[in-house]
């Protein structure tokens, strides 16, 4: 019984999608002045949403700058004399078949932190199913970097163990469990004084990150109940990247940004840190995952019966935009990417199992959540097709007694009134990506910020082929189960140097 109920739950998002986008399509035939008003009522619900998200983004960009201008190492110091002190920060790096200078360039991050590196147990955490490259970039990271931080931990995580899936849920999990066994646990470390984080491997952190991690983790009334989340930039390389590219990457951070405006409706995503004790209760991360980073909010928000959160940290660490060395390749991995991104509807059925069987946390919650996670999953399968297609579909197939009538005349009209006006949403996309671009190589001439604006209007076409496929690709596969299921799919990573 309770396998159904879970198939049941897998089938949902793609059950909802298809079916939506199904009804429109069927009644555009059948009653297309009836769908005609619901695609003019859903743009403009649509428009108000972007303004809505706008103001958001502007007030998430304005409190990351506030934050980035604080010696957050010196009001530490200063607000929380002899305390601060008493806690470690544990950094897990998976990685897979990266190149050494993207390591470097991770560790040479790490070690311009302005915080105590002897604070610091640092794990590189291999895998041995890429063979001998990771161990001899380990090597080379070991040689360069060893003396740099308390500890330094390489792990290699075995290939092929049973019931686990090849990732990152599995790397971490086995790396998190060595440093206990090897480190932690021999030198008598109080778990809850550790703050854990997993980072990809090429996440940079701007010098003041752990400082204001800890500030943050110390002035929260209950820390061991939350997960602690700062906004990804993928800026490393944004000047390689393609345009269609570069709107992707900055659309993503973008979506975070608004995000930390609306902690309620946030999980952990990407790099983030948590408490080691929090970690240890709910047994780390499971193995058979494909989106450990976001599962690891729903197994914390199950186990302690809702009682956790995440929390904004309003302040960036920079990754690798997706870059291949070709054009076509640089597409075909960033929709392997959104895909992976889009699988992440698996915790749908986890969540929703977990809420059917979990009594202690109250209804009112549970349907909150419910509908917080659906509806997220829903619009990104469904909202761009449904705005930036729909609008002209009951003008193609609604027949001649609809298309005589002034409702068909005005339809395309009004959807097109109501998306220039929430060009608001594009301008504000323009300016902050420009603000939030790293400096710009030699090698590359002003020109290039004209390119830099220009690549906005690629994106009505980026949602639908680069939002709204690749979800709905990731969801079909999880109702039809079996061979279809998604593995993890690494994302190839390359650096230029200027």
């Amino acid at each position: 019984m309770d396998r159904f109920l879970y198939r049941s739950l897998e089938i949902l998002p793609a059950l909802l999608a298809w079916g939506f986008l199904g009804l429109l399509i069927g009644l555009s035939f059948i009653l297309p002045t009836w769908v005609a008003i619901f695609i003019i009522v859903f743009d403009f619900y649509w428009l108000v949403k972007v303004v809505y998200l706008s103001l958001h983004l502007r007030s998430s960009y304005r409190r990351m700058r506030e934050n980035m201008k604080i010696d957050w190492f010196e009001k530490l110091k200063e607000d929380h004399p002899g305390e601060w002190d008493e806690y470690r920060h544990l950094v897990i790096l998976p990685m897979a078949s990266e190149p050494y200078e993207v390591l470097e360039a991770t560790f040479e991050a790490l070690a311009r932190a302005d915080y105590d590196k002897q604070k610091f147990i640092v794990v590189l955490a291999t895998e041995k199913r890429f063979g001998e490259h990771g161990l001899k970039v380990a090597e080379k990271i070991r040689q360069k970097f060893g003396n740099e931080f308390f500890k330094l931990l390489v792990t290699s995580h075995p290939a092929n163990i049973p019931g686990e899936l090849a990732g990152k849920g599995s790397n971490e999990t086995w790396a998190a469990k060595r440093v206990k066994e090897e480190i932690i646990d021999p030198l008598g470390l109080e778990y809850k004084k550790i703050i854990i984080s997993v980072f990809d491997v090429d996440t940079n952190v701007p010098p003041g990150y752990f400082a204001l991690l800890t500030y943050k983790y110390l002035t929260h009334p209950n820390p061991t109940r939350a997960s602690f989340q700062p906004i990804p930039l993928y800026t490393n390389n944004i000047w390689e990247a393609p345009a269609l590219a570069r709107v992707l990457s900055f659309s993503t951070t973008f979506w975070h940004m608004m995000q930390q405006e609306r902690p309620e409706r946030q999980a952990t995503f990407s790099s983030h840190a948590m408490s080691f004790k929090t970690l240890v209760e709910i047994g780390f991360w499971h193995t058979d995952v494909v989106s450990e980073d976001s599962r690891i909010f729903w197994q914390c928000f199950l186990f302690f019966n809702g009682e956790y959160e995440v929390v904004s940290l309003y302040y960036p660490v920079s990754m690798d935009a997706n870059v291949a060395p070709t054009f076509w390749r640089t597409m075909i991995n960033q929709y392997k990417q959104q895909r992976r991104w889009g699988w992440g509807a698996e915790n749908v059925p986890y969540t929703l199992f977990g809420f059917l069987k979990n009594k202690k946390i109250a209804l009112t919650v549970k349907l909150r959540k419910t509908f917080e996670l659906v509806e997220g999953f829903h619009s990104w399968a469904t909202n761009s097709i449904v705005i930036f297609l729909m609008g002209w579909f009951p003008v193609l197939v609604g027949g001649a007694a609809f298309n005589v009538t002034l409702l068909s005349y005005n339809l395309p009209r009004i959807t097109r009134i109501l998306m220039t006006l929430a060009l608001i949403g594009v301008v504000s996309s323009m300016v902050f990506s420009i603000n939030l671009l790293p400096p710009r190589p030699q090698i590359h001439g002003r020109y290039k910020y004209a390119t830099m604006i220009l690549q906005w209007v690629l994106l009505p076409f980026l949602l639908i082929f680069f939002g709204s496929v690749p979800a709905l690709e990731a969801q079909t596969r999880l109702a039809l189960g079996g061979r279809f299921r998604l593995g993890f799919w690494v994302t190839p990573k390359s650096r230029i140097r200027n």
